[in-house]
């Protein structure tokens, strides 16, 4: 598996759990966060499997 694929799938797996824990303990920051971690993960895995550039780097590490 491509770095690329597993930065950006460890990223929305933080966000599930950021996610999860945040709707279980009724705390808006935390669920607010882990959407945006999750969708951040998912470009980035997005864009490191189509083989793109992201921030000059051809690889996200």
């Amino acid at each position: 598996m491509r770095k690329s694929l597993t930065t950006g799938g460890n990223m929305i797996i933080l966000g599930i759990i950021l996610l999860i824990i945040g709707l279980i303990a009724h705390i808006g920051i935390l669920t607010t966060l882990g959407i945006i971690i999750l969708i951040i993960g998912a470009v980035l895995a997005i864009l490191g499997a189509m083989g793109r550039e992201i921030g000059g780097r051809r690889h996200f590490y």
